[in-house]
């Protein structure tokens, strides 16, 4: 065969990963909370961007305002006549106001922190300035569970007090609430909270000290036997140590709380129908300034200003048209969710149907990774509640009647078997197999097993009680 160079021509296909692309994709994943700071950030950066405002003053003057107006004055109420009436009888309760105007104690922004309380007992407890110093220092050192992280030795160390100064005041911070607080170990924090609470129960004293690890394996019937008790008797102690809390700090607001979700799609049932509703009311409406549109279809005589505003003018208008390209992306899978769960949104988790990724890529005719894109950490209120949008993608277990059932209404079912068993003879997880297998669900008692512990339910040993 001749071998030899020459000069061809070809055709050929190539998908680019423009910039325009990849900022698309970048602000499909975004969610409304992450979008809004990603505009704020283009706003700032941007000269040629800034924000539609609708004119107040337009709308004050205009005729639908002024014949509002009119008609309010028509129904103007007598507020004092209303609530000086007898008859209504919350007009009798006292009102939280006082001379100077409301009160501002139900307005706090957030609950204290747990280091918050105890800095506050200790203010309030009989200390020298030496010992609430050490206080201090101890209290530092415990984490947002309650749990102590440094040993009596360290803090007399780095407080340069003597070891018993550092002992009283552990032991006075051990006495403040929530009971439990200051533990260096699970041991001590139950202790403390067996002796603060007055539980009169020695065989629970027992356990704690000695039988924790068995105890939380389920092996009652075994420290029964080595304690030389009733089944009803260690029982009764292991009843009174879930009265017990494991975590004294958990009730406790922390400083990095995530306290709000935003849902970026929100689902209303009217008139029997679910409508769909993209949630970008909080999202500031983009335009671009009509200054340098015109300075750049005018003759500028800086071409490196010109070829800089051209750009900013490109990144905004792309801009613009993915953040549109986004809102009628995640309308159209959040419309595809509803029709294709419709039943769940009628009648319950049981009723929600296995669904995959590629189904709604086939539907609304995109990609998957597409799909994927516009339900990454989003979420939707509906009328049964909030969920995050990949809530409703689950594999399935196949039935008798050639359909599939959601892991998610398996899960359910589970649940509620569970929850009407008896206490005393617990259903095991080949039972449930069997009572799903009769009810026409296709399961195994390994898939049982791993659906209850998804469900963070505990096994049979666990359950039972004597």
């Amino acid at each position: 065969m001749r071998l030899g160079f020459g000069i061809t021509q070809e055709q050929t296909q190539k998908l680019m990963m423009t910039p325009e692309l990849r900022l698309a994709i970048k602000i499909l994943q975004l969610s409304t909370f992450e979008l809004k700071e990603y505009i704020e950030e283009q706003l700032v950066e941007n000269p040629v961007l800034e924000v539609v405002e609708e004119s107040a003053e337009a709308e004050h003057d205009s005729p639908q305002n002024e014949k509002k107006k009119d008609e309010a004055e028509k129904f103007d109420i007598d507020w004092e006549q209303y609530f000086d009436d007898a008859s209504d009888a919350k007009s009798k309760e006292p009102v939280a106001y006082g001379h100077e105007g409301p009160r501002y104690e139900g307005y706090i922004a957030e609950a204290p922190t747990l280091h918050d309380y105890l800095l506050f007992q200790l203010a309030l407890a009989r200390l020298n300035k030496e010992e609430k110093t050490v206080g201090e220092f101890i209290i530092g050192n415990i984490d947002d569970n309650g749990y102590l992280h440094c040993s009596v030795e360290e803090a007399a160390t780095q407080c340069g007090v003597p070891l018993t100064v550092t002992e009283k005041v552990l032991k006075t911070i051990q006495g403040f609430d929530p009971p439990g607080v200051g533990g260096r170990d699970l041991r001590e924090c139950l202790l403390l909270q067996y002796d603060q609470l007055d539980i009169r129960n020695e065989l629970l004293k027992e356990v704690i000290n000695n039988h924790l690890q068995e105890i939380a394996a389920g092996k009652i019937m075994k420290v029964a036997k080595k304690l030389g008790v009733s089944l009803q008797e260690i029982q009764e102690a292991v009843d009174n140590l879930r009265l017990l809390e494991p975590k004294p700090g958990r009730r406790f607001s922390h400083r990095d709380d995530t306290r709000y979700i935003v849902p970026d799609i929100v689902i209303e049932k009217v008139e029997g129908e679910y409508i769909v509703l993209v949630n970008d009311v909080s999202m500031p409406r983009l335009t671009i300034n009509p200054f340098y549109k015109e300075m750049v279809k005018g003759n500028f005589a800086d071409q490196e200003g010109r070829k800089f505003l051209e750009a900013k003018l490109n990144s905004a208008a792309w801009l613009m048209k993915s953040i549109e390209q986004r809102r009628l992306t995640l309308y159209k899978v959040a419309r595809c969710i509803v029709d294709f769960q419709k039943d769940f949104f009628d009648r319950g988790v049981k009723f929600l149907k296995p669904m995959n990724l590629k189904q709604v890529a086939e539907t609304i005719g995109v990609h998957e990774s597409t799909v994927s894109r516009a339900t990454a950490n989003k979420y939707m209120q509906t009328p049964r509640g909030l969920f995050e949008m990949k809530f409703f993608f689950s594999s399935g277990i196949s039935n008798v009647h050639g359909s599939s059932t959601s892991a998610e209404a398996v899960k359910k079912i589970i649940k509620e078997l569970i929850e009407s068993e008896d206490p005393q003879k617990p259903l095991s997880d080949q039972k449930i197999a069997d009572i799903l297998n009769d009810r026409g669900l296709g399961i195994s008692r390994r898939t049982v097993a791993k659906y209850r512990d998804e469900a963070g339910i505990l096994p049979t040993s666990r359950r039972r009680r004597y």
